[in-house]
């Protein structure tokens, strides 16, 4: 049986870390995410807010890089958990169980992104700061062009045996 899941959507809250009794860690977090298709009457798109879980060094992560607002990729597995309420009553809740967390945005995109979905929701502005670099458009099909050279100093150095031939 397959059992995978992959989300992109915006945190709704800041991750909550907690420590298990042994010491395990674990993140809990709410994804906004936005379905494919439009209302038929209004044509507007509806969200789900799904409810995510992430264990040991995912949560740590998670905890650590991750705020409110902040667009995210999440891959894992569908949970369903049957619990009893205070009055006895039997439910169901699912919840998507983390194996991975990734950026769905860059730092500087999550700035000029994060800027009006932080003024409708209240979440932290943050400013970052990326180096800029230029390069020269790419070769016609088949060839082969480098990269101008950007203004910072590269670890990077030109092959001299290229024959000009790629395996794909």
């Amino acid at each position: 049986m397959l059992n995978h899941i992959v989300l992109m959507g915006r945190l709704t809250r800041d991750p909550e870390l907690r420590r298990t009794g042994t010491g395990l860690a674990v993140a809990t977090f709410s994804l906004a995410v936005d379905r494919d298709f439009g209302n038929r009457e209004s044509g507007e798109r509806e969200t789900d807010f799904i409810d995510i879980v992430a264990w040991r060094s995912t949560a740590e992560f998670v905890s650590k890089y991750f705020s409110k607002g902040r667009m995210a990729v999440v891959s894992g597995r569908l949970q369903i958990r049957n619990w009893t309420d205070k009055e006895g009553n039997k439910r169901r809740s699912a919840e998507v169980v983390a194996d991975n967390v990734y950026f769905g945005d860059s730092k500087r995109d999550s700035q000029s992104t994060d800027s009006g979905y932080a003024a409708a929701y209240g979440a932290p502005q943050q400013s970052y700061a990326a180096p800029q670099q230029s390069y020269a458009p790419a070769a016609p099909y088949g060839g082969y062009s480098a990269p101008a050279a950007p203004s910072a100093v590269s670890d990077f150095a030109m092959l001299e045996d290229d024959d000009g031939h790629l395996p794909f």
